[in-house]
């Protein structure tokens, strides 16, 4: 039977979080020329408008206030989903492991996100792909980061390279963003280099920067095109190659999946069995 003391800490932290959505979106409404009596009512409704509206967000700079309830709502809201500490993860081959789970939610040195060329993140309201949860979590100075860059930069992200930021809300260190290769109609050996380069420049970048631990999602298996199978082939013997011919650049490399489907392809690449 629960204590009433943790019954009212746990009340006491759901009306704090709330209050934080609420001043959000308030915000956020306010910024977009949302009406705010289309604000729902109930908590998930409020969960997913909120999403929206950082989603669409132009990068801009964030009034101090308000990023800091950011931050606290963010930081609850992690904490609600559970951390998984790296170290906690077992290699099984040569310092690859393979993990179920959502990226955003990992302790490591860096994680990979499968960017676009415009680099400021996914534009689409509620969007599943991974490029939408890592700006969603890490929060709206992430995509004012990554605008600031490519300001700088002055043209579009080629394809094959790797950008680093500071991962803001999330629990890894940093985040490694690198533009896939898009398949429309067959793949080419073109298209195979370019991953491969995609997993080298993120460890060449890692290595550059002293990551020791760094996590993959599976770039451009989603709205890219790019086929799964050959996708993790690619993967896993790339990364093999680049331990084997720099022992002790990095210590642990996760290959982050999220669907069953991924799981049984790369447990069948690293010899895993099914």
């Amino acid at each position: 039977m629960p204590l009433k003391g943790s019954m009212s800490m746990n009340t006491q932290t759901e009306e704090k979080q709330d209050e934080r959505r609420r001043q959000l979106l308030e915000f956020l409404a306010g910024e977009a020329d949302f009406p705010q009596k289309r604000i729902p009512k109930d908590i998930q409704g409020q969960k997913e408008l909120l999403r929206s509206l950082m989603n669409v967000r132009l990068p801009a700079e964030i009034p101090e206030g308000i990023l800091r309830i950011q931050d606290e709502y963010l930081e609850q809201a992690l904490e609600e989903k559970g951390i998984t500490d790296c170290r906690s993860l077992t290699p099984c081959d040569s310092g690859i492991c393979l993990w179920k789970g959502d990226i955003t939610t990992l302790r490591c040195g860096a994680i990979v996100n499968a960017a676009n060329s415009g680099m400021t993140g996914c534009y689409i309201p509620l969007h599943a792909c991974i490029d939408n949860c890592i700006h969603t979590y890490a929060g709206m100075q992430l995509r004012l980061e990554c605008s600031r860059q490519m300001k700088r930069q002055g043209f579009g992200e080629p394809t094959g390279l790797a950008r680093i930021t500071p991962a803001y809300n999330l629990p890894s260190d940093y985040i490694i963003h690198t533009v896939g290769p898009v398949v429309q109609g067959r793949l080419t050996a073109s298209h195979r280099r370019l991953l491969a380069d995609c997993y080298k420049s993120c460890l060449e970048k890692a290595a550059e920067y002293g990551i020791k631990t760094i996590a993959f999602c599976c770039i451009s298996t989603g709205v890219f095109g790019f086929p799964k199978k050959e996708a993790a082939q690619t993967a896993v013997s790339t990364v093999r190659q680049y331990i084997r011919e720099n022992s002790g650049s990095v210590e642990k490399v996760i290959f982050n999946v999220f669907s069953d489907e991924d799981l049984k392809l790369y447990r069948r690449e690293l010899s895993l069995g099914e």
